[in-house]
């Protein structure tokens, strides 16, 4: 959930819980003034009742009037109620009601049956009249049920028309103020992408909040350290390459040197011997033979092992027509199974070492996977060199899908680390039309 509506959410709910305590404590209000009210209305009648006894025992009143309720009727102002007397001896002798104006406001049936159940309105108090110890009789009062109820709800009203302006004026500047200070996490997920895409040159600005400025500093702190972890990384990977190709040139020319002149060397006296045994002893021709042959096969091996090496050509005739000859080895090789494409745009000569070398062994690697894994019938390789960059593509319609599976193999992490460590950036991709397409991309260096 969004965390403005969340915090929204949060602040509704409690503020409905602070309502429906305030609510409670009105209604509690209202019932406790209705019943106070009739209370001290009780107490004047009785007064006013006691005050009768008095002049009767004093010879001004007439007892047969008592009591008299009109002197009530003629002073008190409150409506809704009714009054009525009873003797001792449980006679009913006078009653009188006063109505009350029925409100123009009509209040919901379940509010009514909530305060009735809650409240009980309309409950009869009673009050007995004694004078000099004699009980003449009790008098009831009975308030008005529905006047109490319209009081009630004519202040729940009031209480549920002002807290639901003031709940949506509250809410309204809260979202306002969360939204303003949340604006700085788009901004921060935004850089984070962009970290997570590879680019760690990118920086968060400075924010107002402290918590804010807190979390951006540290996130570039990160970032910094990363940057600098991966630039090492990357010198040390190129560091390692240009090493490995270093040592790997040392032995491919004391192989050729050294081992080639031995191999020559024998193969020469293995020629003279066998010429001498055909004259002296030819029992010795077949073992000379023998020895040519096995001298031949460590030749040939040697010169595989040179090719994997470092390839004499890349140095001697070039890059592409290194390219060319590799591509047009693995046709023969492949016979119909596997068809290879190159195509070459750009100038080969202009690049600088270690990258011949690199782009020859990026290719022979990408064309090495085809050939094992993808069960294609065409593969293409893209070369296309500008002046600030080398774009490297090969796709083939094999059957390979990403993502790969976890320790699928060594082939793309040493061509991955080969490209990173000059600045590059590899992507897989899958073909449209099936297979896997390897897009590699790595900037030229200017002089």
């Amino acid at each position: 959930m969004n965390l403005k509506f969340h915090l929204l959410l949060r602040i509704t709910l409690v503020a409905l819980f602070c309502l429906l305590g305030t609510a409670s404590y009105v209604l509690y209000q209202a019932d406790r003034q209705a019943k106070q009210e009739a209370q001290a209305l009780l107490d004047s009648v009785t007064q006013q009742l006691h005050m009768q006894l008095l002049r009767i025992d004093a010879g001004f009143g007439q007892a047969n009037k008592f009591p008299d309720l009109s002197l009530w009727q003629e002073t008190s102002h409150v409506s809704g109620v009714c009054l009525r007397f009873i003797t001792a001896n449980n006679g009913f002798t006078r009653g009188l009601c006063r109505g009350a104006e029925w409100p123009a406001t009509q209040w919901p049936r379940a509010f009514a049956i909530a305060y009735q159940w809650l409240f009980n309105p309309g409950l009869e108090i009673k009050r007995e009249i004694t004078f000099k110890g004699r009980k003449h009789g009790a008098l009831s009062l009975t308030p008005s049920a529905e006047k109490e109820l319209a009081r009630a709800w004519e202040n729940l009203r009031v209480l549920l028309t002002l807290s639901a302006f003031t709940i949506v004026a509250v809410c309204l500047l809260v979202y306002l103020s969360i939204r303003q200070a949340l604006r700085p996490a788009q901004v921060i997920v935004t850089g984070l992408k962009k970290m997570q895409s590879g680019d760690l040159t990118v920086r968060l600005p400075d924010f107002k909040l402290l918590e804010w400025q807190q979390t951006a500093t540290a996130i570039n702190d990160l970032a910094s350290s990363q940057q600098q972890l991966l630039n090492e990384r990357k010198q040390l990977t190129y560091k390692l390459i240009t090493l490995q190709d270093q040592e790997r040139r040392y032995l491919a020319r004391e192989l050729h040197d050294e081992l080639g002149q031995c191999l020559a060397a024998i193969n020469a006296l293995a020629a003279s011997i066998t010429q001498t045994a055909e004259q002296e002893c030819p029992v010795l021709v077949d073992e000379a033979k023998n020895i040519s042959r096995i001298n031949d096969h460590i030749m040939q091996t040697v010169r595989e092992l040179l090719v994997k090496l470092r390839p004499a050509e890349v140095d001697e005739l070039g890059l592409e027509a290194s390219l060319n000859s590799l591509l047009s080895e693995w046709n023969t090789r492949a016979g119909r199974k596997i068809h290879y494409c190159l195509m070459i745009k750009g100038d080969c000569a202009q690049l600088a070492e270690p990258l011949p070398m690199t782009l020859f062994r990026l290719i022979q690697e990408g064309i090495t996977n085809i050939a094992k894994h993808a069960h294609a019938s065409s593969a293409t390789i893209e070369l296309t060199i500008n002046s600030d960059r080398v774009t490297l593509t090969i796709s083939d319609n094999g059957s390979a899908e990403l993502p790969f599976k976890p320790n699928s193999g060594m082939g793309l992490l040493g061509m991955r680390e080969r490209v990173s460590a000059l600045g590059g950036q590899l992507n897989l991709e899958n073909n449209k039309s099936g297979g896997l397409r390897v897009h590699i991309t790595i900037p030229l260096q200017k002089n």
